[in-house]
This record gives structure tokens, C-alpha cells and sequence, in this order.
């Protein structure tokens, strides 16, 4: 969920708005408020601060031509922006990716932000955290080799290290600084750092996967970032294509997918772009997480053509790996039921995103 793969994304100048086709009252507002704009009201993407009066409020970054970090209203949900208590500024720095926060709220516990945008709270990371894991792992039987993309936090490493027949897991994440400051103020979900399994891939994960030998792994986890700027292309057809290759016949996908209650055309968009990639099956899965935006969060489950995969059925139960309700840590959100009722989908869903039906 880091850099250019993770929830959080640098929102750059680089969306399609020149700065000298700008007239003189536009001439300083970054090109991604401008973006903003053309859907929300100006009063709604105005540049300040995440942090005022001591309440953290969730807003995307942009650093403007002095290097000077301005923040707006996120695009990818306008109209509304979630707001936490801040207790203390535990760190606040910059990568050559993005700006990094972590505080400790007052209701939540410790908080991880990214370009001002929430990646994970103390209290409930781990809904997702394990949904993205268990989800596909559970639905093959004895993965072995498994890439994560993203998740700089560790989070999604300590939820793969319960399965037992996993043998190795490579990670490609972008931002060095994310993973420091996660060791330092997150141990519980860095942890997964120190299994002997784990291969740290420190770069970009499109570039790590076109090198990638086809058919090398079993799993691959996406914890990958809101398709703003750079990211952009975390969603796209080429993307989803190196995966495919990437995958045995059988393998599977997790990827982010939004929220069903704010992004239906982006849900659609994605299935349908997977349904033409992955030739065995497709499906969308959610689950809760009160400190993303609506609530919730989406994912996308394919596999490639081969052995069947039925997403909806655990063939590989937590239940039933030896040590895996606890190991390292208890399991808190994810068990057979939860798999299974997460493929359950409200109606409006289906009747507004075209792939489903």
C-alpha cells in the first residue's frame, strides 16, 4: 500500500492540465486540484494542511515548484474527507516518493498516512490485512511461491507467513522509507520482515514484474494504490497482463478494488479488464474497514486458466493449518465464514456494475 503500490499515491503535475494554458487567477493551483475542481466545488479542493487544531483530516498531497507540500479534497472521493483526533506527531517526513506521517490517534491507535492519505490504524488493520491474504491463499490448495506488491507495512507478509507450505515470498516495494518508519512505529506488522522466507525487493513493482519468469508463482497479493497519477497504471490492461504471465496455470490474484459504495465504475472497469486477461475465474470480494473511505474496501480475485478455482469455497481452510490462528500474532477478522460470506454482494452492486452480471 505504498509508493506507487500501496493505497496512498503522490499526486503529481501530470494530468493533462499545461500550467501556460492556465489563466492568471489559475496560475498557482497545482494541475491536480484543478482536476479536482471539474468535479467537486471549489470550495471543497482548497490547499491546507492534514493536521489543524489538533484533528487529522484525510486529504491527497502535492508538492508545488518550491518543493512546498500543498493538500486537497481527493478526487477519488469528493465531498467528504474522514477526520481523527490527534493525540501526537510521532514522525513526519519525505521520500523521493511521498510524504510520510504517523500519529497517534486518540480512538484508533497509531496511524500510518501517506500523501494524506489513512493506510492503517493500530486498531483496524487488520480487516484488511488478512482479507487480502486469505482470501486467495485459501482458495488453492498448498501455495508455495507468493510475490506481494505494495505493502511496505508488513502487514500482508505476516498474514502470508501463516501458511505453512509457503516456501517463499518475494515483496516489491518502492518506498525504503515506508518500510523504516513501519519497523520503528508498527512492529507488530513489520514482524513479517524477519521470516526467513521473506525476499525484500526494494523498486518498481511493473518493472520487477516484466522480469519475472512466467508461471513462477502461485499467489500474487496486490495491496496496490488509489489510481491517481502514477498509479494509474496499477489498473490498467498491460498491468493485469504481466500478472497473468507471472501466475501457474491455476495461480491466483488479490487485488485492491476500491470501495462498492464510491467507485462502481472503476469496479467494472477492472473486471472487465480482468475478464479478458485471466481465463479462469473472476470475482469481487469486500469486507469492512472503518478508516477507509465509506467504510469498506473492494478486491478483485482472478486465476489464470488451469486447475478451477472456487474463490467463494476455501479448499485450503485457516482452520485447518497447523499454528495459523496464531502464529506471530492471533487471528482477529479472517475465518472460513468471513471468506465465504465476503463474495456476498448487495444488490445495487450488481445491478450498477455491468461485469457481475
Amino acid at each position: 500500500m505504498e509508493g506507487d503500490v500501496g493505497r496512498g499515491s503522490e499526486c503529481q503535475n501530470t494530468m493533462g492540465v499545461k500550467e501556460s494554458s492556465l489563466n492568471s487567477s489559475e496560475a498557482g493551483i497545482p494541475a491536480c486540484c484543478l482536476k479536482a475542481r471539474a468535479s467537486v466545488p471549489d470550495d471543497e479542493v482548497k490547499c491546507h494542511s492534514t493536521v489543524v487544531s489538533g484533528w487529522f483530516s484525510e486529504r491527497s498531497s502535492h508538492s508545488d515548484k518550491n518543493d512546498k507540500v500543498v493538500y486537497f479534497n481527493n478526487p477519488m472521493w469528493p465531498g467528504e474527507a474522514h477526520s481523527l483526533k490527534v493525540e501526537k506527531i510521532l514522525f513526519k517526513g519525505k521520500s523521493l516518493y511521498q510524504e510520510v506521517l504517523v500519529f497517534e490517534s486518540v480512538a484508533y491507535g497509531k496511524v500510518l498516512v501517506l500523501d494524506g492519505i489513512v493506510q492503517l490504524t493500530e486498531k483496524d488493520e487488520f480487516a484488511y490485512q488478512e482479507m487480502i491474504a486469505h482470501l486467495p491463499l485459501c482458495s488453492i490448495q498448498s501455495p508455495k511461491n507468493v510475490l506481494v506488491v505494495g505493502g511496505g507495512d508488513g502487514g500482508v507478509l505476516r498474514e502470508v507467513c501463516r501458511h505453512n507450505s509457503v516456501e517463499h515470498i518475494d515483496i516489491c516495494e518502492i518506498d525504503q522509507l515506508v518500510i523504516d518508519v513501519s519497523k520503528q512505529y508498527f512492529p507488530d506488522l513489520a514482524l513479517g520482515y524477519d521470516d526467513p522466507r521473506v525476499q525484500l525487493h526494494v523498486g518498481d513493482a511493473i518493472e520487477f514484474l516484466r522480469t519475472t519468469t512466467p508461471g513462477k508463482y502461485d499467489a500474487i497479493i496486490v495491496d496496490s494504490s488509489d489510481p491517481v497519477g502514477p498509479a494509474q497504471e496499477l489498473v490498467e490492461k498491460p498491468f493485469f497482463e504481466t500478472i497473468a504471465r507471472a501466475l501457474r496455470p491455476g495461480g491466483v490474484l488479490c487485488n485492491m478494488a476500491e470501495s462498492m459504495w464510491l467507485h462502481t465504475h472503476l469496479i467494472d472497469d477492472m473486471l472487465s479488464v480482468c475478464r479478458g486477461i485471466f481465463k479462469g475465474s473472476v470475482h469481487y470480494a469486500w469486507t469492512s474497514v472503518p478508516t477507509y473511505p465509506s467504510g469498506t474496501i473492494g478486491f478483485i480475485l482472478c486465476s489464470t486458466e488451469g486447475p478451477v478455482v472456487d474463490f467463494k469455497h476455501p479448499i485450503n481452510p485457516i482452520e485447518k493449518l497447523d499454528g495459523a490462528l496464531n502464529f506471530r500474532r492471533e487471528l482477529m477478522f479472517y475465518n472460513s465464514d468471513v471468506h465465504t460470506a465476503a463474495f456476498a454482494l448487495p444488490t445495487f452492486i450488481k445491478r450498477e456494475v455491468k461485469s457481475l452480471q
